[in-house]
């Protein structure tokens, strides 16, 4: 039999409470698009846009599924006759799908996998193969079904222009093959979130348009002993995933935070989201109504969030350092005389390898309607760049073979915002302003450029589709080679700017400002701000008082 190898690897493959998804209903957008973002967050992944092209397979070929956490040979599969061409984390159709890891209960992580599919070859099956979403769901879970499921849990997020939806997914253990999930449709003009807990708590047994779920998903919990009640009262989360203090404080916060810029009112399910009254208080619901709709650069800016004015803002302690940095040292959770503290965990973290946010657009050809835009480290320094959903050739600041998590190259798109961004980080005060006024204009540009860019693409698609496939690479190498050129730019600009830890004085028109005798200027001293200024001397106490009569 003819075998193919397609690895799979480390494009979704990250760690517990490690990503952040935020989901759109076309209704809840200003534009009637549908949106679905994800931020793949993980200490030393190193993140690359992974292109898989449209393929025709003969009887007999089998597929290799390799672990993309692990990358453990599984087993093998039967190849699809015809698989879609993929971008990322979406196909050719317009669908898209993201994930986040909830873990869920201990005994039913695999502890022999073999045999089994892996979420993350799961995920890139669900694109080669479907056209929509609901085909995405139910191709994922008729293979769990056959051949088996060997990761923890996962709440997946598929969408495609018409429909958004939620799949919660976990398996049985070694002890039964396959796995139990539930599918809720998220409404039309809502939002939904979810970050590394499970979010499906009671759904509707009935509503067979909107929810999906395995036959056995109440049963297998029976027999576990996770579930006694009325089946009306299941909880898929409460039965698989027990909510503890880290799954709230560390997790559903970062949905709450981003429902908060949205939806009124939700102070009510702070109690919730605080990690500190598990069982007793209001469960927060799957999704919401926002309060306007959204627009696709509120959605980005949604994926920089630092709690930012909520009970969990870390700006405004000690822990921002002498910066007001909204970024913490890992790890999450730390001891201090005997006792064990933890570290907030917003939406926007400097471990991301990349974020991006799927654009679907069902009023236009799927060939032009899907776009990926794609940040390539953490968002909050990286502006998105948008790659439309029919591309065939990655642009090699994007591609997995230009460098990896060991291998530092100028052309990769990944260590040159790292660099950046790694600049910003320790004075963040004093450079955050500056990236941050470059990422805005670079994506006030990159929009501008899509506008032009669909006018052109669809009159290629409609007049002449021949050309069509060259005029989509051409547009990602152009934008590719932008953001290479500006923020190679940006890093030399900082690098002298803040050289030393002092702020090099310009002119008006950016110049930097000179002395008669051509040197520059002396450069300012900021030193130490007013709040941290504060903190140090209520430790040091007099220690470095300058006497006021020597």
């Amino acid at each position: 039999m003819k075998r193919i190898l397609l690895l799979f690897v480390a494009l979704f493959a990250l760690g517990a409470s490690a990503c952040t998804n935020l989901l759109v209903g076309k209704k809840a957008s200003k534009n009637g698009e549908a949106y679905l973002t994800y931020s793949a967050d993980s200490y030393g992944m190193y993140g690359r846009l992974l292109h898989f092209p449209a393929g025709t397979h003969a009887p007999g070929t089998m597929r290799r599924i390799v672990d993309g956490d692990t990358q453990k040979y599984l087993g093998e599969i039967p190849e699809a006759p015809v698989t879609y061409n993929v971008v990322g984390n979406i196909n050719e159709h317009q669908v898209a799908i993201t994930e986040t890891t909830f873990g869920g209960r201990h005994e039913l992580a695999p502890k022999n996998p073999m045999g089994g599919i892996d979420y993350v070859s799961l995920m890139a099956l669900g694109l080669q193969r479907a056209k929509t979403a609901r085909e995405a769901i139910k191709v994922m879970t008729d293979l769990v079904a056959r051949h088996g499921y060997s990761s923890e849990g996962e709440s997946f997020s598929i969408a495609d222009p018409n429909e958004v939806w939620i799949m919660e997914m976990i398996g049985k253990g070694d002890e039964k093959k396959g796995a139990v999930w539930v599918a809720v449709r998220i409404p039309d003009d809502c939002i939904s979130a979810h970050a590394n807990q499970s979010r499906i708590h009671k759904f509707d047994l009935k509503d067979k348009k909107n929810v999906m779920y395995a036959k056995d998903v109440i049963k297998f919990a029976r027999e576990k002993g996770y579930f006694s009640g009325k089946d009306a009262d299941f909880s898929f989360s409460a039965a698989y995933s027990p909510a503890d203090f880290g799954s709230q404080r560390f997790c559903d916060a970062r949905a709450w935070s981003l429902f908060n810029r949205f939806v009124d009112g939700m102070d009510k399910y702070v109690d919730f989201v605080d990690g500190k009254h598990i069982g007793t208080s209001e469960v927060m619901p799957l999704y919401f109504k926002p309060k306007a709709p959204l627009a696709l650069t509120d959605v980005m800016e949604a994926m920089r969030d630092h709690y930012e004015g909520t009970p969990f803002d870390i700006t405004t302690n000690a822990g921002a350092g002498t910066n007001g940095a909204p970024y913490r040292p890992s790890p999450l959770t730390w001891e201090y005389q005997g006792k064990k503290y933890f570290n907030e965990r917003p939406v926007s973290t400097h471990q991301a390898s990349f974020v991006i946010v799927a654009q679907l657009r069902g009023h236009l050809p799927n060939p032009v309607g899907g776009v990926l835009w794609f940040a390539n480290d953490e968002a909050n320094t990286t502006p998105f760049v948008p790659i439309y959903c029919s591309l065939t050739k990655v642009p090699e600041c994007f591609d997995d073979a230009t460098a990896n998590d060991h291998t530092f190259s100028w052309k990769s798109a990944f260590w040159l915002c790292n660099w950046v961004s790694n600049m910003v980080y320790p004075r963040y005060d004093q450079l955050y302003p500056t990236v941050a006024k470059r990422r805005d204009n670079m994506e006030e540009y990159m929009l501008n450029a899509q506008k032009a860019a669909d006018a052109s693409l669809l009159r290629t698609f409609q007049q002449n589709p021949s050309d069509f496939s060259a005029e989509v690479n051409g547009y990602a190498q152009e934008w590719a080679n932008i953001l290479m050129t500006d923020w190679k730019a940006l890093g030399e600009y900082l690098v002298m700017k803040f050289n030393d830890q002092v702020v090099k004085k310009e002119t008006r028109d950016g110049k930097w400002e000179l002395t008669p005798d051509g040197i520059c200027v002396s450069p300012e001293r900021p030193g130490y701000p007013e709040q941290y200024r504060g903190i140090l001397i209520r430790e040091t106490g007099d220690k470095y008082l300058v006497p006021e009569k020597n």
